[in-house]
């Protein structure tokens, strides 16, 4: 998956109806990191989660209330470092093709040339405020991550 130099950051969000128009609420920790802020003029770009099955809003509704967006956070920065590996299982695909899986904090690691189930042993790469990139070290069989 390629993405730009440019990406201020992802996250994972549910669009709300709000009288005639619809919405889409930045968490207050995309803010606080200083990525984004206030009343500035943002391009956003939506990636659907294909849901395999209608109790796959189960895995959305965990992964949105694990956030505590609610609550105040300090960010301490990403929770991986360049050179770190990590045993992940993927949750999703990108739009060409890359795996996606997320660790503390909901935070994104892309991992190519893997398929939704897969559970590696990843090295991160390149590491940035919201999304790191990281290369398989070896493939792990089911039940042991």
């Amino acid at each position: 998956m390629e993405v730009s130099e440019t990406l201020q950051t992802l996250y994972t969000a549910t669009v709300e109806q709000n009288n005639e128009t619809y919405q889409i609420t930045v968490p207050e920790r995309e803010i606080a990191t200083g990525t984004i802020a206030e009343d500035e003029t943002y391009r956003v770009a939506l990636i659907s989660t294909v849901a395999s099955d209608p109790d796959d809003t189960e895995t959305t509704d965990s992964i949105q209330s694990t956030n505590h967006e609610d609550q105040p956070q300090e960010y301490d920065g990403p929770p991986v470092e360049e050179g770190e590996q990590r045993e992940v299982e993927i949750e999703n695909l990108g739009d060409q093709g890359d795996g996606i899986a997320k660790v503390e904090r909901g935070y994104v690691v892309i991992v190519p040339e893997t398929n939704i189930g897969d559970r590696v042993t990843v090295e991160m790469r390149q590491v940035r405020e919201n999304v790191a990139f990281a290369d398989v070290v070896e493939h792990n069989p089911r039940g042991e991550v």
